[in-house]
């Protein structure tokens, strides 16, 4: 019985002017603490607050896992100025059949409004529509984070509707939209140069 191959192959670290975005390593995780430790990141996303070391290495053993399936992979945003991990995107629920996977993403606080996660989310966009073979990209927004709404629909995305009480947070269920991007609508950007 053979064993069965991850559906993607995990690209190489990606480069922007001021980011790397990279497959996730373990010395992250005191830079990742101090984004996933703060309430006002995690208030709208679908998991809790960090509160210590043990939930980032947690956090570190359920992506590996997940990634070991071959239906994720957990990137870190790092700033080239700093060699810091800012903030983290994944790609997970790959469906082969469909091309098709979902998207995440959360950023630290003191890097809000500087047009970080939509530099970094533009690369692994151009990355999962060309070397990954990706057809279909969705996103869950909480429908109280209007910001995260924005980038999407700054990135193309189309809000294709509401998905009441989907998550769970903090014991609450929170309804959220759901947007997605196709390859096609990707490429055909206004001022995408065609190359991924």
């Amino acid at each position: 019985m053979t064993s069965k191959l991850p559906l993607l192959i995990a690209p190489a670290p990606i480069e922007t002017e001021r980011l790397a975005v990279r497959l996730v390593l373990e010395s992250d995780l005191p830079a990742l603490m101090e984004v996933n430790s703060d309430e006002a990141v995690t208030a709208l996303l679908p998991y809790a607050t960090w509160r210590s070391a043990a939930d980032a290495e947690a956090w570190l053993a359920r992506m590996r896992d997940i990634e070991a399936t071959g239906l994720a992979f957990q990137f870190v945003v790092v700033l080239k100025s700093a060699e810091r991990a800012i903030g983290t995107c994944l790609l997970f629920r790959f469906d082969e059949g469909s091309a098709r996977a979902e998207l995440g993403y959360a950023l630290g606080r003191a890097y809000w409004g500087q047009g970080f996660m939509r530099e970094a989310l533009t690369a692994l966009l151009d990355s999962a529509f060309g070397t990954m073979g990706l057809r279909r990209l969705e996103a869950e927004v909480d429908t109280a984070n209007a910001p995260s709404a924005r980038l999407l629909q700054r990135l193309g995305f189309t809000n294709e509707g509401l998905l009441r009480q989907r998550w769970m947070t903090n014991g609450k269920a929170k309804d959220v939209e759901v947007y997605g991007l196709l390859r096609n609508e990707w490429l055909g950007r206004a001022g995408h140069s065609g190359v991924v």
